[in-house]
C-alpha cells in the first residue's frame, strides 16, 4: 500500500467499527433510531387526530393549519431552540421530525377515511358491526393505501432530515458529512450519501411490500381491470 490517501474500501474497513461513537456502524445505528422513532410516533399520533378530524369536521382546518406552520419551520433553527429544553440528545432531533411527519400523515388519514364509500359503511352497519369493529375491519383497511402513501413520504423525508442534526452533534450519518467538511476527504461523503439513499430505498420498499400484503384486493382489482 502506498503513502497516498486510502481508497474508499480501505477507509470503510478502518472506520466501520472502531469502538468510538463516530464509527460508521454507530452512526448508522443512531440514524436508524432517529429516523424510525419519529415515523412510528407520527403514525401513532396522526391516527387519532385524523379520526377526530373526520368525526368533528371543524377540527380539521385548525389542526392541519397548525401542522402546516410547524412543517414550514426550518429544521436547524428548531433543533437549536430545543437544545435548551432537551439538550444535545437524540430527542432534540426526534421531536421536530415527529411533528413534520404528523403534518403529512394527518391529511393522509383524513383523505383515506373520506375515501371509504358510504354504501360500504352502511353495509357494515346493516351487518351489525359496532363502530370500533367497522373502523378496524372496514374503514382502516380501505384507507390503508392512502395512509401508507403518506407514510412513504414521511419515511424518506425523516431519513433525509436526520442528517441535518449533525450540525448539533446528533445527525447519525450526517456526522460523516461534517467530518468531511472539517477535513476535506471524499470517502465519508460518498459513504454517507450511499447509506442514506439505501436506507430510504429499503424503507420505501418495505412500505410498498406492507401495502401489497395489507391491501391484496387493490392488486386484484388492477389485475381484473387490465
Amino acid at each position: 500500500m502506498g503513502d497516498g490517501p486510502p481508497s474508499i474500501w480501505e477507509w470503510i474497513g478502518r472506520n466501520w467499527d472502531t469502538g468510538r461513537a463516530d464509527s460508521i456502524r454507530n452512526l448508522l445505528t443512531d440514524h436508524l433510531t432517529m429516523s424510525l422513532v419519529p415515523i412510528l410516533l407520527a403514525l401513532v399520533l396522526a391516527l387519532p387526530l385524523g379520526l377526530a378530524s373526520v368525526r368533528w369536521r371543524w377540527l380539521y382546518q385548525p389542526t392541519t393549519g397548525l401542522m402546516n406552520i410547524v412543517y414550514a419551520l426550518p429544521s436547524l433553527p428548531v433543533f437549536m431552540l430545543l437544545i435548551s429544553v432537551t439538550g444535545l440528545s437524540q430527542t432534540t432531533v426526534i421531536i421536530p421530525l415527529t411533528f413534520y411527519g404528523m403534518a403529512v400523515l394527518i391529511p393522509a388519514v383524513v383523505d383515506g377515511l373520506n375515501s371509504v364509500p358510504d354504501h360500504v359503511r352502511q353495509s357494515a352497519v346493516a351487518m351489525g358491526f359496532t363502530p370500533l369493529r367497522r373502523l378496524l375491519q372496514v374503514e382502516l383497511p380501505i384507507a390503508a393505501p392512502v395512509v401508507l402513501a403518506g407514510l412513504r413520504v414521511v419515511a424518506v423525508s425523516s431519513i433525509s432530515l436526520v442528517s441535518v442534526g449533525a450540525l448539533i452533534g446528533q445527525g447519525g450519518l450526517g456526522g460523516l458529512f461534517t467530518r468531511a467538511y472539517q477535513n476535506p476527504f471524499m470517502p465519508p461523503v460518498i459513504v454517507g450519501i450511499v447509506l442514506v439513499v439505501v436506507l430510504a430505498l429499503v424503507a420505501d420498499g418495505l412500505l410498498v411490500l406492507a401495502q401489497r400484503l395489507l391491501t391484496p384486493w387493490v392488486r386484484a382489482r388492477k389485475g381484473t381491470a387490465s
